[in-house]
């Protein structure tokens, strides 16, 4: 939101200036944020600052806010968390069973030994948190983000929730190696809130270390990053640091102990509230808790449903079921699959978080499974969707408590509807994948025609697509498919090819007013051609474990422009086949 502040606040600036009680070049926003009231996070200060003069008077002050130069006058705060939400009282810092609250009070564990900066978001620090690039250089910002330093007017807190995990409920689970350190609000208005992962033990940690190693950290990082840029929902990533304290680890469960690298990813979003953190509070029966808590996820996030509706409850429910269904939707168009879809890993906000052992499919397969301790298959690329819908059945229960048998009846019809809703959006993006436009009856045989034949002849999925963007009509024509467009050659092999193809050329006659050159434009705008790929990810980590760091930040580079050829990433080979070394590669399970 942006605010005006006129002349007589500048004037304050300058005199104290002039009085030498502060030094020249202090903006206006760091003055400001000192005057704020203690209840407001962030920055409110980062504002827009006018009055009427030339920048040459001594009383001028317009000019567009500069970004924050050092974290000296950058603020966060948990106010607005812990004045509405209940936090344990047990101040104490070790496991246990927590009751009647929604966060307890911990503090990170600083690393023992040095610590070192791997990369950074130029937008997340920019764009969301008022940062300049530079202060990333800083050792204020390598003592925060590692845990090592809070800042004024930040608790730490862990989020106590629970949640079925492989649909098995597991009762409390919660932050057991997070630490949320605070909310800032930047100069659009917007709160973000600020969570380190790998920060160190909080009250939920059960029998983990609290620890996150460096080879998981670089994989949630990039893909986190690479998620927001293929324009899905998700967490972002601010920061990755990594140390030489040691953490042990067995990475595939298989008895294999061995000795990483700990390290910690700043990680932001708006809400890191989950379907489990409602399902705990009605598990454990605290129902004026659960109210209390949904009255303020309603209130903070979800501006279209009315906080004093007696039928808030149920609006929520009906926006959480249809953006789930759109998000897992938007995996499936880009082949991703989670790999750990319990409840306390579902945002009630939609968005993807919770980075674990997770997959961009390459050959398409829908029993593609990223996480090899899955051995039931359930979490699999083509069950994402129901999986969806298990998991928002679990969060209806929870909230079953609070809806009188009218609301009860009403959720569930929404919840009824949303295979319909998935499918639908599963739908549009697919013939968007294929370039049609408008609606025509077969649209639906023609993918599924064309997902059996990448099946059967295993073509890489994110190609197959991409190249598809690429070639002209005349060339899927003639069907002498050019090697450069490997994916579809190795379709073209299949004896079915040919009548897709026909079909498919049939219908991309129907796109009315649409010339050949605007459709391949048009499908090389939503099939990228680059993904994070399991082993160009493990490629960047045997880089990071020997301390060069190049291939992350390559990778960094390469997925911020998904959809655009990339002369580095082309040598790199990250559009081309997978290579013989990493056919058999596993996604670890451990981090």
């Amino acid at each position: 939101m942006t605010q005006r502040i006129g002349f007589p606040f500048c004037w304050l600036i300058q005199r104290l200036q002039l009085l030498r009680l502060l030094p020249l070049g202090v903006t206006c926003h760091a003055v400001f944020c000192c005057l704020l009231q203690p209840g407001l996070e962030g920055s409110d200060s980062l504002l827009y600052l006018s009055c009427n003069r030339s920048n040459q008077d001594p009383g001028y002050c317009e000019r567009e806010i500069r970004l924050a130069s050092s974290l000296d006058f950058w603020t966060l705060s948990s106010e607005n968390l812990i004045a509405m939400l209940p936090v344990d009282p047990v101040k104490e810092n070790y496991v246990r069973k927590v009751k009647n609250c929604i966060f307890s009070m911990a503090f990170p564990t600083p690393f023992k030994s040095r610590v070192r900066l791997i990369a950074v978001s130029k937008e997340v620090l920019e764009d969301i948190l008022d940062l300049d690039l530079s202060v990333s250089e800083t050792d204020d910002f390598i003592q925060l983000v590692s845990g090592e330093k809070i800042l004024f007017g930040s608790v730490p807190l862990a989020h106590r929730y629970g949640g079925h995990q492989f649909g098995i409920w597991a009762d409390q689970l919660g932050d057991g190696r997070a630490h949320l350190i605070g909310i800032y609000m930047n100069r659009q208005g917007e709160k973000w809130e600020l969570q380190l992962k790998g920060s160190g033990k909080t009250p939920y940690s059960r029998d983990g270390d609290g620890r996150a190693v460096l080879r998981s950290s670089v994989r949630e990082f990039l893909c986190s990053e690479a998620m927001h840029y293929l324009g899905i929902p998700t967490s972002r990533a601010a920061s990755l640091v990594v140390s030489d304290d040691g953490v042990w680890r067995d990475q595939f469960y298989s008895g294999n102990i061995v000795q990483e690298r700990g390290a910690v990813v700043l990680r932001v979003a708006k809400s890191w509230f989950r379907f489990g953190s409602l399902e705990i509070l009605a598990h454990d029966g605290e129902l004026d808790l659960l109210r209390t808590v949904l009255d303020f996820i309603i209130q903070e996030h979800f501006p279209s449903v009315d906080v004093k509706e007696p039928n808030r409850y149920v609006d929520f429910f009906s926006i959480v079921v249809s953006e789930t269904a759109q998000l897992i939707a938007l995996w499936m168009s880009v082949g991703f699959a989670h790999g750990v879809c319990n409840t306390d890993n579902f945002s009630l906000l939609s968005i993807t978080i919770d980075y674990g052992p997770f997959g961009f499919m390459e050959a398409y397969n829908p029993d593609f499974v990223p996480n090899t301790s899955d051995d039931e298959r359930r979490y699999k690329i083509g069950n994402q969707a129901d999986i969806g819908m298990f998991n928002l059945n679990k969060l209806l229960q929870a909230l079953n408590p609070l809806l009188d048998p009218r609301q009860k009846q009403l959720a569930a019809q929404i919840l009824e509807g949303y295979p319909d809703l998935y499918y639908t959006r599963f739908r549009e993006l697919f013939k968007a994948k294929l370039g049609l436009l408008g609606e025509r009856k077969g649209d639906e045989e023609l993918i599924a025609f064309l997902l059996h034949l990448m099946e059967k002849t295993e073509a890489d999925f994110t190609m197959t697509f991409r190249q598809l963007s690429e070639i002209t009509r005349d060339q899927l024509q003639e069907l002498a498919v050019p090697q450069q467009f490997w994916a579809l050659k190795m379709i073209s092999k299949h004896e079915l090819f040919p009548a897709w193809v026909s079909q498919y050329l049939l219908r991309l006659k129907s796109n009315r007013n649409d010339s050949d050159s605007e459709r391949r434009e048009r499908m090389t705008t939503v099939n990228p051609r680059y993904v994070l790929k399991n082993w160009m990810a493990e490629s960047a980590v045997q880089k990071a474990e020997r301390n060069d760091f190049s291939e992350v930040r390559l990778l960094q580079q390469v997925l911020q422009h998904p959809f655009q050829k990339h002369s580095a990433a082309e040598k790199a080979g990250y559009s081309s086949p997978t290579p013989s070394w990493a056919k058999d590669l596993r996604v670890s399970c451990s981090s």
